[in-house]
């Protein structure tokens, strides 16, 4: 297909090869889309990016090295007026709110690729903004609630990988008290019954991501 003037040009961040072939494969058609270049890592895209100047990137958020977020902001921190579309397996609200305030204009799930992905590029391409209405249920649930600290975000992922809180303790460098007063609100601000409930709550909101 030959690139015209008319066409929205597309780039497309990704680690998984199937993922970027299916995104190719459903522009293929289109008369008013092309396929500008395919990145696989942030850096990658950075790059691209630069190379290219897409007129939508679409941007997963679970990479090898640099995230999704971090590339989005790297992006936007050199191009403000980049649009890019999240296109991710999470409907948390926490990680959806940290992709949206990186300058993120779309953010829609792997799974409704078929049915949404090119409207989306249409309508960010034209100026809006479109959240997957899971996510957006996520983000209303969730609203006003106390957001969980740095540090009990570190409390949280060591507990995540089977610490115990004295082995949290030695590793934050912090007393067993600490510890415990941290993860008591953990509990009280995530509403979770125990530990572990705590965990699966925050990995389901996107708080914590275990690689």
């Amino acid at each position: 297909m030959s690139i015209t003037g008319n066409q929205i040009r597309v780039l497309v961040v990704d680690d998984h090869p199937l993922l970027r072939d299916g995104v190719a494969a459903l522009i293929a058609n289109q008369t008013d889309i092309t396929l500008a270049a395919e990145a696989s890592t942030g850096v990658e895209a950075i790059a691209a990016f630069r190379q290219y100047r897409p007129d939508v990137t679409l941007m997963d958020l679970q990479m090898p090295g640099m995230d999704g977020v971090e590339t989005i902001t790297a992006i936007r921190s050199e191009f403000p007026q980049a649009r890019i579309i999240v296109l991710t397996t999470y409907a948390g609200d926490v990680l959806a709110q940290r992709a949206l305030k990186a300058g993120a204009r779309a953010y829609i799930l792997k799974s409704y690729v078929r049915k949404e992905l090119l409207e989306t590029i249409r309508s960010v391409y034209s100026g809006q903004k479109h959240i997957h209405s899971e996510v957006a249920s996520q983000l209303a649930a969730h609203s006003g609630e106390d957001e969980l600290s740095r540090r009990e975000v570190e409390v949280l992922e060591l507990i995540a990988r089977g610490n115990a809180n004295k082995q949290v303790a030695d590793k934050l460098s912090i007393a067993d008290e600490t510890v415990k007063g941290h993860v008591s609100r953990i509990l009280s601000k995530l509403g979770a019954n125990d530990r572990t409930h705590a965990v699966m709550l925050a990995l389901k909101r996107g708080i914590i991501q275990l690689s």
